[in-house]
């Protein structure tokens, strides 16, 4: 059986630009961002997934900002605000899996039972959580504590001692 994941990997938001140069600013949360924000590294922009080009990275307060290559004024870049980038998984230096593919999987316990589905998500200054929706809504810390094993072709997450975080 092969493992069908999405071709696109979405990396972030455009919220606007900076400067007249043409420097795009991303919201972005991605667990791969340092791997992808580089020089000549590529990116794809929009539901069209317009193909572009990395030529500079920095990171600017909450932002990471980026020039394309060919685009050097801020005429050229307007356009691109509110949309959001992605990039192709193949591209990507992948150990096991990204965060991401695990909404929707399914959540089951040391005793076979189903807890739930994947609903998203979520990272704080401590810990990423996954927030799981099901007979009751909880959320499980992303540690081998707690995950056991995640098996992407059967689109489960084993888990154990969660018990006590289901109020």
């Amino acid at each position: 059986m092969v493992i069908v994941m999405e071709q696109y990997v979405l990396i972030g938001k455009i919220v606007g630009t900076h400067g007249i140069k043409g420097a795009i600013r991303i919201i972005s949360d991605s667990e791969i961002k340092q791997q992808v924000f580089v020089p000549n590294f590529k990116i794809y922009i929009g539901k069209e997934k317009k193909e572009m080009i990395i030529s500079s990275y920095r990171h600017h307060k909450i932002y990471d900002m980026i020039c394309l290559k060919g685009l050097n004024n801020i005429n050229d870049v307007l356009d691109y605000k509110g949309k959001l980038v992605y990039v192709k998984r193949e591209d990507l230096e992948i150990k096991d899996y990204l965060l991401t593919d695990l909404i929707n999987l399914e959540i089951i316990d040391e005793k076979q039972k189903s807890l739930g589905q994947v609903k998203d998500i979520i990272k704080n200054k401590n810990n990423i959580l996954l927030d799981i929706e099901g007979q009751k809504h909880f959320y499980i810390p992303n540690q081998p504590e707690f995950i056991k094993r995640v098996d992407l072709e059967n689109k489960k997450i084993y888990v154990s001692n969660v018990g006590g975080l289901m109020i």
